[in-house]
């Protein structure tokens, strides 16, 4: 059975136009995530994103230059760019790739609370005494993966509903002490199978 062709101004003004849409989506997602990774220092995942990026934006351009009169490609591409740009940052939100550091400062008894707390969860933590606008106060000190800042925050506002505190991203990591990596989870295992030199 010879399936019917397809209807020339159905396939240059919807099926081209969804197409470039959808590959606008996707290269600018994965542009989006590439920056992230180059900004924590991830080169080998970044390099490889750019690679496939570039190949999908090199289609995208060729099929919108072949018709410049398709202004249904025009709006395509440029509507692609446009929600590509968010769902790369809802992607990389829900990788939380990275370490941060947690600065918070608060007095009186949560203070023994919230360092017992991230000592519990295996987070290292500095303590320091130090002196504030309205007097004394103790600031916490605390390298965290950035996939457990919303749950941490979300204990401090519970015994300090008013504690201060910020979170500032962190490019590379010297020693210190943190939560045990999840060996079986994707990052872990394709990273083994990358460097196979440093399995135990």
């Amino acid at each position: 059975m010879v399936l019917p062709l397809i209807n020339p101004e159905i396939y240059a003004w919807v099926i081209l136009p969804l197409l470039i849409f959808l590959a606008r989506i996707l290269d600018v997602s994965m542009e989006t995530i590439r920056v992230v990774f180059i900004s924590r220092g991830i080169r080998l995942y970044a390099t490889v994103i750019a690679f496939v990026e570039i190949v999908i934006w090199l289609l995208a351009v060729e099929v919108v230059m072949r018709d410049l009169s398709n202004i249904g490609n025009f709006l395509a591409f440029t509507f692609g760019f446009a929600a590509g740009t968010y769902i790369g940052l809802l992607v990389e939100e829900r990788l939380s790739i990275g370490m941060v550091i947690i600065r918070i400062i608060t007095t009186g008894e949560p203070v023994d609370a919230i360092v017992s707390y991230l000592r519990s969860e295996d987070h290292g933590v500095t303590t320091l005494d130090a002196k504030g606008s309205r007097g004394d106060v103790t600031m916490i000190i605390s390298l965290v993966k950035r996939r457990d800042v919303s749950r941490i925050i979300d204990h401090i506002t519970i015994w300090n509903p008013r504690a201060f505190f910020s979170i500032e991203d962190v490019k590379n990591v010297h020693e210190g002490i943190f939560r045990q990596r999840d060996a079986g989870s994707f990052p872990q295992r394709l990273r083994a199978l990358l460097r196979p030199g440093k399995r135990r």
